[in-house]
């Protein structure tokens, strides 16, 4: 089983390198991150932060918007792409799983998300040690928390677009759903719940229901998990509130749980579609 499932990883990873996926990926963290490095950190001095640790705070912004996205570019056409190419009916005839085929594509698509992600924020924590000095050392528990959430982040939303793509049964209309649940989770969700705070002007839905469906998006949990475990930091991006009135074991939780219930509804996607 082991050997099957890194075989269909192996294969998978190489299309990912023909299709320029890993290169294009780690240019687009590096690029970003070189950037928010060099701007994004200019007053640490008034804060009293250094320079790695506030740099920290603007990746996390970059990768609430980011990781998702490049994850959902790579999955969307996982299953329907190959359906339509005719591949997958080949697939479905080896002595293979269809659970084994789809962790195959999951571990090699995270292994361009992990190099990716590696790769834009190494650049970041050399260029804080490049400006900032030895000082910058203080944040390197903030960068490790970030990858290891990031990489958790992307394998959500990596088996969310499986499960599109398997919902899809074509390419055109998985790109289409991959686009709506990222604006649906990364853009329109946060909004909605302003415009729910505003009407609810400090009432149930503010002090009760308000942070339970915080936790619940994962790109909300990644963010306020990330920014909770530096006070400073956290008042600088504007959410210390948000992240003290949220136990840290809340966001952890939902980074944790939400890879296993995205693959689980990516097999019973991948389960209905028939070649």
């Amino acid at each position: 089983m082991v050997s099957r499932i890194l075989s269909a990883a192996r294969i998978e990873f190489l299309i990912a390198l023909r299709n320029r996926w890993v290169t294009i990926a780690a240019c687009m963290m590096m690029l970003f991150a070189l950037v928010l490095s060099v701007a994004g950190s200019a007053p640490t001095g008034d804060l009293g932060v250094d320079r790695l640790s506030m740099t920290v705070a603007s990746l996390t912004s970059l990768a609430v918007y980011l990781v998702p996205l490049i994850a959902l570019l790579i999955s969307f056409d996982a299953i329907a792409g190959e359906a339509e190419r005719g591949t997958l009916a080949l697939h479905l005839t080896y002595p293979v799983a269809r659970g084994e085929i789809l962790a195959g594509k999951l571990l090699a698509q995270l292994a361009v998300i992990t190099l990716a992600v590696g790769a834009g924020y190494a650049v970041a924590a050399t260029t804080a040690f490049v400006l900032g000095g030895a000082a910058a050392v203080a944040g390197l528990g903030a960068l490790w928390r970030l990858v290891w959430t990031s990489v958790m982040l992307g394998a959500a939303f990596l088996s969310l677009g499986h499960m599109l793509s398997g919902l899809a049964r074509r390419p055109s209309g998985a790109a289409g759903l991959a686009v709506a649940l990222w604006l649906a989770a990364v853009v329109l969700y946060d909004l909605g719940l302003l415009a729910g705070i505003v009407a609810d002007d400090g009432g149930v839905f503010t002090r009760q229901v308000f942070p339970w469906l915080l936790v619940v998006n994962p790109a909300d949990a990644f963010r306020i998990f990330n920014l909770s475990a530096s006070h400073s930091v956290g008042a600088a991006s504007g959410l210390a509130g948000a992240a003290d009135a949220i136990a840290a074991w809340k966001p952890l939780a939902s980074l944790l749980l939400w890879p296993v219930v995205a693959a689980l509804l990516a097999r019973a996607s991948f389960a209905r579609v028939r070649p």
